[in-house]
């Protein structure tokens, strides 16, 4: 069974529903314990920094989420679910994030980005820097579905696996020990998304 981390904020019926097309029971909830005893638990997210961060906390959620992390248990980041990971974020902030990766969140911004609409809204093409389990069978360069103004920058350049360009180069996954995040919307991005997704249930049946 997948966790599928309910903190009053993101998409998660559309998340839940491609996890089970994906072949695999899930379950949306808030409970800690719940969510300790997944074999795989999924971070989603859409909506605002800081007012996610504050759900999190409200919920207890926070040391639930450092301990999921820490069991070695497969751990996947939709989103707002990547950036929450990281240290901080300049979004009506500096706010702080989780701390479980090392690293910022920032804003679009600079003269690359001239005469591009912020938020990227919509396809674009994935770079893959380093085969990881998740991307395995995507192909290369594949286009993937985005929606999201802020973009993370990790303190290590080797936990990118992925990268994309809207006017700069940008993170676009990562994967650091049992965790794999991506700013992009695997349940939105069709056949690439699902395959994704497989890849992530693939991962839980093993551990």
């Amino acid at each position: 069974m997948i966790a599928i981390v309910d903190y009053g904020m993101g998409n998660l019926r559309s998340v839940e529903k491609a996890i089970a097309r994906a072949g695999v029971a899930t379950l949306v909830t808030s409970d800690p314990a719940k969510i300790l005893d997944a074999r795989g638990v999924v971070l989603p997210g859409v909506g605002a920094f800081g007012a996610c961060m504050e759900n999190l906390t409200s919920r207890g959620l926070v040391a639930t989420m450092h301990q999921a992390v820490a069991s070695g248990r497969p751990f996947l980041g939709i989103c707002l679910g990547l950036q929450l990971l990281f240290e901080q974020s300049e979004e009506f902030g500096p706010v702080q994030g989780l701390g479980i990766i090392p690293g910022k969140v920032v804003r679009f911004g600079g003269a690359a980005l001239e005469g591009l609409k912020i938020p990227q809204m919509g396809w674009n093409r994935l770079h893959i820097r380093r085969s990881v389990a998740e991307l395995e069978g995507i192909g290369d360069d594949p286009y993937v579905y985005f929606v999201h103004s802020y973009y993370v920058v990790p303190a290590n350049p080797g936990v990118t696996v992925a990268a994309t360009r809207y006017g700069v180069e940008f993170t676009a996954a990562i994967a650091w020990n049992n965790v794999f995040a991506c700013q992009f919307h695997p349940e939105k991005s069709q056949a690439i998304g699902l395959r994704i997704l497989e890849n992530f249930v693939r991962r839980v049946r093993a551990s």
